[in-house]
């Protein structure tokens, strides 16, 4: 998977010297049930789940914005070729700190990018259908921060692998490597999207682990302000950061506007993504299942009931078989949008039904007492609404972070 490392042998050994200390980086699955967290081990503090393919970039760099949940004093990178149809070269990966205060910005913080190397080479080729994690990159990591993730990709790879609703800019430069620049100056251009980078774990987070939401749209941010950092599962985050370490959590958020639990469709279904998206990130505790209304709404529509259940029992069963929590979210209202229909409605009561009182879930969150209006209980609260009945406003998203019990993610709420 990795080629070049011998012109950047002097730049592997300072980086190792730098982390002398750091233990050596665990392949991309940590199983949840060993906790190797906090001052230890990686925590995962960002993520976007692959959703499609788009046109490649051949020639290009592109400065991924993202936003961390929990701090530490190392970096590691996940980059993705998961739905690539040919092999992934990468010229150039760097990550830094994006100046304070500068969400739409493409500088960074002075002397803050740092180079990231695969196997000790600042080159990497990555296979088709597969992930690559980066060698540990020595980086003070700030909690509740931008990033800048920063790839170039030399030759054309064929279809990129991306997550196509960001809700942040991000900036692309058009002419060449550009990946070492604190001076955002040549990233002439902007995207909506997050090109190839799939996820950031920070060493010695002061934190327990890590908390994953699977979902669609609605945890995808759908609806928020874009480049605020408003979805439900920032807002979750900000409670978290409020705890002591000791009950603090990472949040990584693995929404995919459109997605289903039971088919394909926008990106792999939940059940297919889950080991990708879930289980196989660093220090996951808990897994928050948020999705369903695609499944009842989209086409071919979902009319049975037990085959939702058996879906969310084998979410349930391969979570903990890696030793991971589960919290049930009810799945919301939408009276009033295009793909409501009374029989839906049914559908949708009858999956509520199962997530509060199946006895499958470690937990519940009910999203939809939270958010509907008691006059029309089909329908989103109008102080919640985006406008499309569908999906919620910030308001709408900060009351369903705060209706998520936190001492249940980590065990000590009711069953």
């Amino acid at each position: 998977m990795r080629r070049g490392a011998i012109p950047y042998l002097l730049t592997a050994l300072a980086a190792a010297l730098a982390l002398a200390l750091v233990p050596p980086p665990a392949s991309a699955a940590t199983p949840g049930h060993h906790h190797a967290t906090g001052r230890q081990g990686w925590t995962g503090t960002w993520e976007a789940a692959a959703s499609a393919t788009t046109t490649q970039l051949p020639g290009q760099s592109v400065r991924n914005v993202v936003h961390t949940s929990v701090g530490g004093r190392a970096a590691r990178i996940r980059v993705s070729n998961r739905l690539g149809a040919a092999p992934l070269e990468l010229g150039a990966v760097t990550v830094a700190v994006q100046k304070a205060g500068a969400p739409k910005s493409s500088d960074a913080v002075a002397g803050t990018v740092r180079q990231v190397t695969f196997g000790g080479a600042a080159s990497a080729e990555v296979p088709a259908g597969e992930d690559a994690v980066s060698d540990p990159v020595p980086l003070r990591v700030p909690s509740d921060a931008n990033l800048l993730v920063s790839l170039y990709t030399p030759h054309d790879s064929g279809p990129a692998t991306y997550h196509r609703s960001a809700l942040q800019t991000s900036f692309l430069a058009p002419d060449g490597d550009h990946t070492a620049d604190d001076d955002g100056t040549a990233y002439s251009a902007t995207t909506s999207s997050w090109y190839y980078l799939t996820g950031v774990d920070v060493l010695g987070a002061r934190a327990v682990g890590s908390v994953v939401a699977l979902g669609d749209s609605i945890t995808d941010g759908s609806g928020s302000t874009s480049s605020a950092n408003h979805r439900w599962p920032d807002r979750l985050a900000a409670r978290l950061r409020a705890l002591p370490p000791r009950e603090r959590l990472g949040v990584l958020n693995a929404g995919i506007a459109g997605n289903r639990v039971l088919l394909d469709g926008t990106g792999p279904s939940a059940l297919s993504r889950l080991d990708a998206d879930v289980l196989s990130r660093s220090g996951v505790r808990a897994v928050i299942v948020m999705e369903g209304i695609n499944d009842i709404k989209g086409n071919p529509n979902q009319t049975d009931p037990a085959a939702f259940a058996a879906a969310y029992r084998q979410i349930v069963a391969r979570a903990h078989a890696r030793g991971i929590r589960v919290v049930g979210g009810t799945v919301t209202p939408y009276g009033g949008n295009g793909g409501w229909t009374a029989a839906r409605e049914a559908i949708r009561q009858s999956v509520n039904d199962l997530v509060r009182h199946g006895g499958i879930f470690d937990a519940v969150a009910d999203f939809d007492a939270t958010v509907r209006d008691p006059d029309a209980p089909d329908r989103i609260l109008p102080a919640y609404d985006s406008g499309d009945h569908l999906h919620f406003d910030d308001a709408g998203l900060q009351a369903m972070a705060d209706v998520i019990d936190l001492h249940s993610l980590i065990g000590k709420g009711p069953r």
